[in-house]
C-alpha cells in the first residue's frame, strides 16, 4: 500500500489515515477488541492533532509529550496513557516501514514509568470467589458457567465469549475448550469436574448445539459488556466490598495468585494464562509477597529433615 500524504505531508483524519490504521492492524495478530482499541487510540490522537494544527506526518516528540499530558490531566492511569503511546508508537513505526515519515515521534517521548510489580485490577480472595460462584449459581446455569469456567481456567473475558460450541472436546481423558488467545495464537485449557458440571447444566436448558457457547436470550453472541455487568451485579448480591470496581480480570488475577499459593510452578501458571512473559504472571499474583511462601522457611525445613534423619 503506498500511503501519499496530503498537502504539507498533512494526513487527512478519513480516508488515507483509515487505510494506513486498517492495514496496519491487518499486518498484526490481535484480538478484535485490541484493534478496536487502537482504532479508538490512533483517532484520539489524529482528532488531537486537527484541534491543534498539528499535521500528523509532521509531529515531534514535543507534541506527543503534550498529547500525554493531557491524557495525564485526564487523570487516566499511568498504565492507560502508556498504552495508548505503545500503540501510537506502532503506528508510527509503521508508517516509518512505508516511508511516509522519516522517524517515529513516539520514540523520543517522555512516557509513563509503569510498574511491572502493579496492577490496578481490584482482586479477589478464595473465599470471595467462593461467595461469587454461589452467587452466580442461584441466579442461573448461563451466570453459573460463565463465572465458574473465569474463576477455574482464569479466561480473558474475550477468550470466553469468543467461544463457540465447536470448540468443546476431549483430549487424552481430559474435557477441553480451544480457543484464540492473545496475539492470535491457538491455545486449549483443561475444563474442571465444576466447570464442565456448570457448562452442561447451562447446555442442557440452552438446547442448542451449535453457534457461540455462550448467548443472550435473543439468540445473539454473549458480549465482554454482559460480563463486566454480570460479575459487579453478582458480586453486589454476595455482599463483596468493592462490588462496582470489579472486573472478569478480576477472577484471571484470583486464578494466578490461588494458583501460586497452592503451590503451582510458576511456568505452569504461565501457561495456563498464556502469558509470554513470566514478569506478567508475577505481577497477576497478588500474594507473591507474603511473608509465609518466604523459601527460607523450606530451606530451614529441610535441614531441619535431614538433621532427624
Amino acid at each position: 500500500m503506498q500511503v501519499v500524504p496530503r498537502q504539507g505531508g498533512e494526513l487527512a483524519v478519513g480516508g488515507a489515515a483509515e487505510q494506513v490504521t486498517e492495514a496496519w492492524l491487518a499486518n498484526r495478530r490481535l484480538s478484535e477488541h485490541t484493534r478496536a482499541a487502537y482504532r479508538r487510540d490512533v483517532a484520539a490522537w489524529l482528532g488531537w492533532c486537527a484541534e491543534r494544527g498539528v499535521e500528523p506526518l509532521r509531529a515531534s516528540f514535543l507534541d506527543v509529550n503534550a498529547y500525554a499530558r493531557g491524557l495525564e490531566a485526564r487523570r487516566l492511569a499511568p498504565a492507560t496513557v502508556a498504552r495508548k503511546l505503545s500503540g501510537l508508537s506502532s503506528w508510527y513505526d509503521f508508517l516509518v516501514k512505508l516511508r511516509a515519515v522519516d522517524g517515529n515521534p513516539v520514540g523520543g517521548a517522555d512516557r509513563p514509568n509503569v510498574s511491572r510489580d502493579h496492577s490496578s485490577t481490584v482482586g479477589l480472595s478464595p473465599d470471595e470467589v467462593d461467595a461469587l460462584l454461589r452467587s452466580a449459581a442461584e441466579n442461573g446455569p448461563r451466570s453459573n458457567a460463565v463465572m465458574t469456567i473465569l474463576a477455574d481456567l482464569g479466561l480473558r473475558v474475550g477468550e470466553l465469549v469468543g467461544l463457540d460450541f465447536g470448540d468443546l472436546g476431549w483430549e487424552r481423558g481430559h474435557r477441553t475448550v480451544r480457543f484464540v488467545g492473545k496475539g492470535g495464537k491457538p491455545r486449549r485449557r483443561a475444563l474442571t469436574p465444576g466447570a464442565s458440571e456448570a457448562l452442561d447444566a447451562y447446555l442442557g436448558v440452552r438446547g442448542d448445539r451449535e453457534g457461540p457457547l455462550f448467548m443472550t436470550a435473543s439468540g445473539a453472541r454473549l458480549d465482554r459488556h454482559a460480563v463486566f455487568r454480570l460479575i459487579r451485579r453478582l458480586a453486589a448480591e454476595a455482599g463483596l466490598p468493592g462490588a462496582d470496581k470489579l472486573s472478569p480480570h478480576s477472577l484471571r488475577h484470583a486464578f494466578a495468585t490461588t494458583a501460586r499459593s497452592e503451590g503451582v510452578a510458576l511456568e505452569d501458571v504461565q501457561d495456563a494464562m498464556g502469558h509470554a512473559d513470566p514478569r506478567t504472571t508475577r505481577r497477576y499474583d497478588r500474594d507473591r509477597h507474603n511473608l509465609d511462601r518466604d523459601p527460607a522457611y523450606m530451606i530451614a525445613a529441610a535441614r531441619a529433615r535431614r538433621a532427624g534423619g
